[in-house]
């Protein structure tokens, strides 16, 4: 797959540390929720460095959302989420990706796990569903540090309304006041609370750093949902 010229035409901060780049992509054929693209970045010096990054708005729209996190050691993220200008121009490689995606044409009950950024794929299938006719019901799941380090967090608020849509969070680090719930990581008994059992037969997206990733998964099937009904994306 070919790279291509990305412009960026609006940048929106969503917490001290991420930022959206909205793209203006020429003759882009559109992209599937979950999907990501590959960025390249090249130095004065000839240097390249190529990162992956989740798409985070849905199919259909008229430009392609990045929403990037600053990794405090890496390379690309800084300039992205700090530096980089309205009217610049990066290169760009996708959409990429064929398993961790979400079709409207699926009809069983979707179960949405994030831990910190990675709610961006996530937010991307959430948004395809409020896009089209689907009736398919979705659960979210959120893992985050605290409070004022969630995405989209005044859309999430939105979502949880809607019909057949459930949104619940999760705080790890520091929880707002009159917080219900214990502040720490996921656990078996919380995700009992607040996902769909084995019975109901969700498929099930989770993303996150790799940690996280893994340590989920392994409790969904130590509660006796089905490995091929879960699907992961990872990263760190």
């Amino acid at each position: 797959m070919s790279w291509r010229v990305a412009v960026v035409a609006e940048l929106r901060d969503e917490t001290d540390t991420a930022r959206t780049l909205a793209l203006d992509i020429a003759d882009w054929s559109g992209h599937t929720a979950g999907q990501h693209v590959d960025v390249r970045l090249t130095a004065p010096d000839g240097y390249t460095a190529v990162r992956p990054y989740s798409i985070a708005s849905g199919p259909g729209q008229q430009r392609v959302d990045l929403t990037v996190e600053i990794d405090p050691n890496g390379e690309v993220s800084p300039y992205l989420a700090r530096d980089v200008t309205v009217g610049e121009q990066l290169e760009i490689r996708g959409p990429l990706g064929g398993w961790f995606v979400w079709r409207p044409a699926q009809t069983e009950p979707v179960q949405l796990i994030a831990g910190g950024s990675g709610l961006v794929p996530l937010m991307s299938m959430l948004r395809a569903r409020a896009a089209t006719d689907s009736s398919a019901p979705f659960r979210l799941l959120y893992s985050v540090r605290r409070p004022e380090a969630m995405l989209y967090a005044d859309e999430l608020i939105r979502a949880g309304k809607l019909e057949d849509v459930d949104v619940s969070l999760t705080y790890t680090r520091e929880a707002p006041p009159g917080w219900p719930h214990p502040v720490g990581r996921l656990d078996a008994v919380r995700l009992e609370v607040e996902t769909w059992p084995p019975s109901v037969a969700p498929t099930t997206y989770i993303c996150g750093p790799t940690a996280f990733v893994e340590a989920v998964a392994d409790l969904l099937l130590a509660a006796g949902h089905e490995a091929r009904r879960i699907r992961t994306e990872r990263f760190g």
